[in-house]
């Protein structure tokens, strides 16, 4: 689930529980350019204050008007769409004449959503299915891949859990990776068994095990909106949480170090009964060339290819670390 979206129900619910009422905005279908894709949220209060988003804004700016003129009057959900004439394409904002529908549902109580963030909580992959005559709502396990799916008479949507990296090695680099994840509202755990790098760790919101890496990765029962990374140097610890990582689901498992260091590394990791296809997997050099030289920069790095990852990208469009390390003075997270 989009970070973004996640704080939308929570903050639905928080203004239901304070006695507002308020309105829950869900993209359903886009046509041509969109900002935000089928399944984005936005959650609209009575007094026009709203979080999330469903378009550039302009969209939001016409929802916010309806409601500060006539307040939210809807008893049961309903289906708009805009941006369908050029005209409407070019007052909201929609980009190369593209346009947007939109099911906007009234919040009743905020039993409904709280199932639904406490189902989150538990990484449960959920579909929330929606009655667009009624307006009652139920939730059931999702299979693994459901999309969004919206009829003339139901919504369903799907829900999953927050996505977490695992960063095995609590130095510099760690520190500025487990910052700009958390800010991407990614649940971030940082591993580190040595203890002269865990007496400096103070990251608010990130703990800090002290377990060894394999345990910790077992521990995890890392699923597909996991990832690893290994950010050590020191094949004692990542090579041992590569080797678990490798066997999971976790959609992303990458490791530090130069294409010479990394051949290495899978050597190693192959006589840890590791097959090819799960060697296949692991992403070293780490991180997308930008150049970067810096712990902050290669910090982006990496989590510019963790996105690429989580958004499937295909790996032709995805220009490795490892196709610039031909270049004297390439990238520092390459030179270890």
């Amino acid at each position: 689930m989009d970070s973004i979206d996640l704080d939308v129900l929570k903050t639905a619910v928080a203004w239901l529980d304070a006695g507002h009422r308020a309105e829950l905005v869900t993209v359903v279908k886009t046509w041509g350019s969109s900002p935000r894709p089928v399944g984005a949220m936005l959650a609209i209060r009575d007094d026009g204050r709203v979080v999330g988003s469903v378009s550039g804004g302009c969209v939001e700016d016409d929802l916010i008007a309806q409601v500060r003129e006539r307040g939210i009057t809807r008893r049961t959900p309903e289906v708009l769409s805009y941006g369908i004439t050029a005209d409407q394409a070019h007052r909201f904002g929609l980009p190369c004449g593209g346009t947007i529908t939109l099911a906007i549902e009234p919040l009743h109580t905020a039993e409904g959503l709280r199932a639904l963030l406490d189902g989150l909580e538990g990484r449960a992959l959920l579909a929330r299915t929606l009655d667009l005559r009624s307006g009652a709502s139920s939730l059931a396990p999702a299979a693994p891949g459901a999309v969004l799916e919206c009829s003339a008479t139901h919504l369903t949507t799907i829900h999953g859990p927050r996505w977490r990296l695992y960063i095995i090695g609590a130095g510099q680099l760690s520190r500025f990776l487990a910052q700009v994840a958390s800010a991407m509202d990614y649940a971030v755990t940082v591993c580190d068994p040595r203890e002269e790098y865990r007496a400096g760790w103070d990251l608010p919101g990130v703990p800090l095990v002290h377990e060894m890496p394999d345990d910790l990765v077992l521990q995890a029962r890392l699923d597909a909106r996991s990832a690893v990374v290994a950010l050590t140097h020191d094949p004692k610890l990542d090579d041992l949480a590569l080797m678990e990582a490798l066997k999971s689901d976790a959609f992303y498992v990458g490791a530090i170090g130069s294409r010479a260091n990394n051949a290495k590394r899978r050597d190693r990791l192959q006589l840890f009964d590791v097959s090819p296809a799960q060697l296949a997997r692991l992403h070293g050099p780490i991180g997308l060339y930008i150049g970067s030289k810096t712990p902050a920069e290669i910090a982006i790095s990496i989590l510019a290819e963790l996105t690429a990852v989580k958004n499937g990208v295909p790996g032709h469009l995805r220009l490795a670390h490892a196709d610039a390390l031909e270049t004297p003075g390439g990238p520092a997270c390459a030179l270890a």
